[in-house]
């Protein structure tokens, strides 16, 4: 009977040894891969034009000196380098800078998921990096259409910045109607994991597995009807290495090439979230 009661105990203490690896297992056995790119192309070639296109060039700070060319946006040893570099010819095109930026628009957009990127920045003055996403037909405008950022830096500081913006926090203020942004402190001369994950009604971001915040729809009627949360439609991703203008990023430092290297992306969606991505 003492043999069979140890017996009982030494598998309950089994048992309970397993659980959290076996949660953890069960979680992400409830994803489906539907996207990735692990750039894994020729080195010095362009980003796979099947998946990504360059961002135009617009008068907003991240967009304003956008170009599309392979000396801002490639491919090398199995990781995407975006760059912002001097201008060293302003005779045909006076920005004062090219920076590298790329998006899945009209190529990949879904809505609900998880979005995983691995990858650094180098840090310096007016370095402006995000790992974000737009909505795919942005029918109401910005800031109304929503926007949602799961990793920005700035200059020298070594934070994580991870915001939702819409007609609700950015022109209404709301920003703590709930808190809609959030930071984390991190040594960003390395690889890291910027996790987001996006369920009907509730949002959550990660770094290197770590919650960093999380944004929940309203249940007040009000607040929906004045836009706080746009984010029942299809975003595309956007990946942009940009340069500040004293805004929020300092100036740019001009003179100085500005560097993220991304070694992958990976979205992942639930069997039973709705809307299948555009492929």
């Amino acid at each position: 009977m003492k043999a069979l009661y140890l017996f009982v105990i030494l598998l309950i203490s089994a048992c309970a040894s397993r659980r959290p690896h076996e949660k953890q297992h069960e979680k992400q056995a409830e994803y489906i891969l539907v996207f990735s790119d692990e750039f894994d192309g020729m080195d010095g070639s362009r980003p796979d034009s099947t998946k990504w296109r360059s961002c135009k060039r617009y008068h907003s700070t991240w967009n304003r000196w956008i170009k599309d060319t392979i000396a801002v946006a490639y491919i090398d040893k199995g990781n995407l380098v975006l760059k912002a570099i001097p201008n060293s010819d302003t005779t045909t095109d006076k920005t004062a800078m090219f920076t590298g930026a790329i998006e899945t628009r009209d190529l990949f957009s879904f809505k609900h998921g998880k979005v995983e990127v691995r990858a650094k920045v180098d840090t310096h003055t007016g370095t402006f990096p995000a790992i974000w996403m737009m909505p795919q037909s942005p029918q109401a405008g910005w800031p109304a259409c929503g926007e949602i950022d799961i990793f920005e830096t700035i200059d020298t500081q070594s934070v994580t910045y991870h915001t939702v913006h819409s007609r609700w926090t950015y022109t209404l203020g709301h920003t703590r109607e709930p808190r809609s942004s959030f930071s984390a402190q991190y040594p960003l001369d390395r690889y890291h994991i910027y996790g987001f994950e996006w369920e009907e009604g509730a949002m959550r971001w990660y770094v290197d597995d770590t919650l960093v915040g999380s944004y929940s729809r309203s249940t007040d009627p009000e607040a929906l009807a004045q836009g706080q949360w746009p984010f029942e439609q299809t975003f595309y991703l956007i990946l942009n290495q940009s340069v500040g203008n004293g805004s929020w990023a300092a100036p740019a430092d001009t003179t100085h090439t500005y560097r993220m290297d991304v070694d992958w992306v990976r979205v992942y969606q639930k069997p039973t979230q709705a809307g299948m991505p555009i492929q």
